[in-house]
Formats: structure tokens, sequence, C-alpha cells
């Protein structure tokens, strides 16, 4: 289903992440892959994981790093001349603004929220446009807390709206050079991200109880999903909020 296609994986941490059942699903389908890792201590973890892949660029990216991104985007112009996909599953937000409410949320804990999980996004695209000559798709990862109340959720709600709204804008502007966007929005998962946010064990019992499936998704089938939307059989497709989490998000 994807074979020639070439894509950039952002967001691997350990063999738990979101990217990467996305990333051994777009590999499984043909895809030649791109894989960042954010600093040297996640390296040990990351670069057996993307080399499972086959993956011929393995590079650090810190996304507020200019001169990071400016390496990284280089090489693969160098290497493949071109980009078809794009997956940035990445989320931040300090750990004593995510632990509180939203309204005692740090001016600095907002704004590296929003840089790093949000804006973070816009630069990832408008760095790979212009290699997507023949056009492609953009994707990043959400989740259900920005459109309702999640106890424990906190800053990362609005966060996470504000990144859903900048995929539909990023969705119009584009569309004329056949880039799609799209928010993938995933029921909970114990992934390295998750873990930081307080109880969410009974969040994933709850899920998992209430949602019509009787239970969580898994990574792959995530990836399943992703793999869907970069390819060609959803070339009509753009700008959606596209939930998978058993059905969770219908219930009342």
């Amino acid at each position: 289903m994807l074979a020639g296609k070439k894509g950039l994986i952002i967001g691997i941490a350990n063999d738990l992440s979101i990217a990467w059942g996305c990333a051994r699903i777009f590999r499984r389908e043909g895809a030649d892959l791109a894989v960042t890792y954010l600093n040297d201590k996640a390296e040990p973890h990351v670069r057996p994981l993307a080399e499972q892949v086959d993956a011929p660029i393995i590079t650090k990216l810190d996304v507020r790093d200019e001169q990071h991104c400016d390496m990284l985007f280089a090489e693969i112009e160098k290497q493949w001349g071109k980009l078809d996909f794009l997956l940035h599953s990445i989320a931040f937000a300090p750990a004593e603004d995510l632990h509180g409410r939203v309204v005692d949320c740090s001016r600095d804990g907002f704004l590296a929220a929003m840089d790093i999980s949000c804006h973070s996004f816009a630069r990832l695209a408008k760095r790979a446009e212009p290699l997507m000559r023949d056009g492609g798709t953009l994707l990043t990862v959400t989740y259900m807390g920005s459109e309702r109340v999640v106890d424990h959720y906190g800053v990362m709600g609005p966060v996470k709206a504000a990144l859903e709204s900048t995929t539909r804008y990023m969705a119009a502007e584009l569309g004329a050079k056949n880039i799609r966007c799209h928010a993938i929005s995933p029921g909970p998962l114990l992934t390295r991200a998750a873990s930081g946010i307080a109880e969410f064990q009974n969040l994933m019992d709850e899920t998992a109880q209430r949602a019509p499936s009787r239970r969580l998704v898994t990574i792959d089938e995530i990836g399943e999903l992703a793999a869907f939307l970069v390819s060609d059989r959803a070339k009509s497709l753009t700008g959606d909020v596209v939930h998978i989490d058993g059905g969770y998000n219908i219930m009342g």
C-alpha cells in the first residue's frame, strides 16, 4: 500500500509508543522511514527500533532547536529528494503545570506545552511542504480531552484543542497542493507521555469498561489507520479528527 513512499516519524520513545506502532505498519506496507529521537538519553531506546524498520535516516530532533530541524530536512532532501508523509506524535507540559488546574498554569508552562505539542506541527509542516511536490499527508496525534473535560488532563486539553484547529487550517491552506492533514485521536494507552497524567490507569480501566468494543485500542491498530490515511486510498480525506477508541467517544 505504501511502496515507494518516504515518511518521517517523530515521537518514538520506546516500543509502547504510538509512533512505533505506526512505524511498524508503515514499513510493513513498504514505506521507507526517517526516524528521530529527542536526545542522547533517548537514542539507545529509539535507535534499535529504527533499525528494525530499516530506517536509513536516524537522527536527533528537538523540535525547539532550529538547527536540528535544518539538518533533518536537509538530510531527507539529500537522500530522498522528497517526502510523502510526516507523523507528529509528540506532546509535553511541565509536570507542575500538567498536574495542576488550568487556571493555575504558569505562562511559561502553557507556552512550552503549546510550542512543543502544537506549534511544532505547523513548523514541521512548513519544512515538509517544499518536499511534498507531488502531494503528501501530515498526521498528528490528539486526544478526546480536547473536546470534553477529562479529569487530570489539565492544560493538555486546551493545547490539543488548538492542535486540532491547527490541523483543520493547515488542511485548508495546503489542500491545493494535494497535501492532506489529519489528527488521529486514540483512546487512552499507557505510553511514556500518558504515564505523566495522574490516575491514568483509572481512565484506561473506565474506557475498557464503557467503550462499545469493551477493550482498549492497540498501537498496531492505530498504525493500520495511519497507514490508510497516508495512502492513496485516502486521498479524498483531509482535515479530519479521526477517533480510534473502540467507540468510547460516542458514549455519554
